[in-house]
């Protein structure tokens, strides 16, 4: 504290600020990401989607990056950003509904990512087995994100299965 009890300003203590205002939800959504059961590299691609880091042809575009198309190579209908791809993608929504059908839970329509990964919960069940339910989640982001891969580089074909 300087005098008359305001506090002095310092690049560290704007951080500070900064840092507080941006934690909350986010701070959970990642607590509970990173106490998940998945394999790192499942975790690493999920949270890269949550942030939305992962190079979509829509993000690559963003960064100066030159593309013929930035078209969804699922569904070749919309531009593929993260929010389609994962979410809003007519195959997304395919594997999410029978992910919905194997497990015998009704998720809420959410239309956002992290409200998405937010709602995949199961209420009758405890921390350590919501963590698993995170883990099939993050499990499943992850398996869009190889199908996407494996149809852009390897000349794949769309499986929703």
């Amino acid at each position: 504290m300087g005098r008359g009890g305001l506090e002095r300003y310092t690049v560290s203590s704007a951080y500070n600020c900064l840092v507080k205002h941006l934690r909350g939800t986010q701070e959970v959504i990642f607590d509970f990401l990173w106490k998940t059961a998945a394999f790192p590299n499942v975790l690493t691609t999920t949270w890269r989607v949550l942030i939305d880091r992962i190079p979509t042809r829509e993000a690559l575009v963003r960064r100066g990056v030159q593309m013929e198309s930035t078209v969804c190579v699922l569904c070749r209908i919309k531009e593929e950003s993260s929010q389609h791809l994962f979410i809003e993608c007519v195959f997304a929504q395919r594997v999410w509904s029978l992910c919905q059908k194997w497990l015998e839970i009704v998720l809420m329509q959410n239309n956002e990512i992290k409200s998405h990964f937010e709602s995949f919960i199961c209420s009758q069940a405890s921390g350590k087995q919501n963590l698993v339910w995170k883990g099939i989640w993050a499990a499943v982001i992850r398996g869009i994100w190889d199908q996407r891969n494996s149809i852009l580089f390897n000349q794949g074909v769309v499986e929703v299965e």
